[in-house]
């Protein structure tokens, strides 16, 4: 990389303000991509393997919202109809 490529800002505080913002928005990306996923009947192994996490996790991190949302999850054993 030269020097000039991807360079952080001047400022230290605002280098560390711009990754909170990309990170606050990387989690909305996933929460809006997650639900999107459930919706469309898409199991949590699928997505887990999509978002490159166990299952477990993706369901710890997703699960709460997605039901006070109204998803209907699928549940281990659930055929696709």
């Amino acid at each position: 990389m030269s020097a000039g490529e991807n360079s952080l800002p001047p400022e230290a505080a605002d280098a560390l303000a711009a990754v909170v913002a990309l990170r606050r928005l990387a989690d909305q990306l996933e929460d809006a991509a997650v639900e999107q996923a459930m919706r469309a009947g898409w199991s949590w192994p699928q997505v887990s393997e999509a978002l490159g996490v166990t299952r477990q996790a993706v369901h710890k991190k997703h699960a709460k919202r997605l039901i006070a949302a109204g998803v209907k999850l699928r549940r281990r054993g659930d055929e696709r109809v």
